[in-house]
């Protein structure tokens, strides 16, 4: 993938503007280099289905949901349903939840893991939104040899024989996650 064209920063009305309708929120995945693979409207809200990779971790299935009167959610199915060690599963959700800022972990109504960060309507950006998926994707890759045991059979995780679809979102972003991709020792 080429890199992304450079982004303007936050324009200085951000914190004023009124909340985006869906076709802004659109044009942002398009200026951001993110392609929706599905789009459904339903009772006022939309949503997209995009497809990414991290450096590490591939095949992340996002969704985008925008409710005009409040803003947006960007989550993924982290996990497959947690079947075993529910004390321990959850004790480490919770630890990661606190050590990790702006994203949360939860379960969905099948038991799934999923992550997700919710940014409001008043101030919402293509920069900001841009953040969000860029920060989830680096969450993914950071904690993929802690998640191995929910994401691959016998912990194996397989070989990328691949590029990223994320890489150029990762760079345009790096230095504002750099807690992330530069990263502690270990992940907490």
């Amino acid at each position: 993938m080429p890199p992304l064209p450079e982004l303007p920063g936050r324009p200085s009305s951000a914190t004023t503007s009124a909340p985006p309708d869906a076709a802004v929120v659109e044009a942002w995945l398009g200026e951001l280099g993110l392609e929706p693979a599905v789009r459904v409207e339903r009772d006022g809200l939309t949503a997209w289905d995009v497809i990414l990779d991290g450096r590490r971790r591939f095949d992340l299935r996002f969704t985008l949901i925008h409710d005009p009167s409040a803003g947006v959610i960007v989550w993924l199915p982290y996990a497959p349903p947690v079947t075993d060690g529910y004390r321990k599963s959850y004790e480490q959700l919770l630890r990661w939840n606190d050590e990790l800022p702006y994203v949360k972990f939860g379960l969905d109504s099948e038991a799934r893991l999923v992550l997700s960060t919710e940014l409001p309507g008043r101030g919402l950006d293509a920069w900001s939104l841009g953040l969000a998926f860029a920060r989830l994707v680096a969450v993914c890759d950071y904690l993929l040899e802690a998640s191995a045991h929910w994401l691959f059979a016998e912990s194996r995780i397989p070989p990328q024989e691949r590029p990223s679809r994320g890489a150029s979102l990762l760079d345009r972003y790096a230095f504002e996650l750099t807690e992330l991709l530069e990263g502690r020792a270990s992940p907490p």
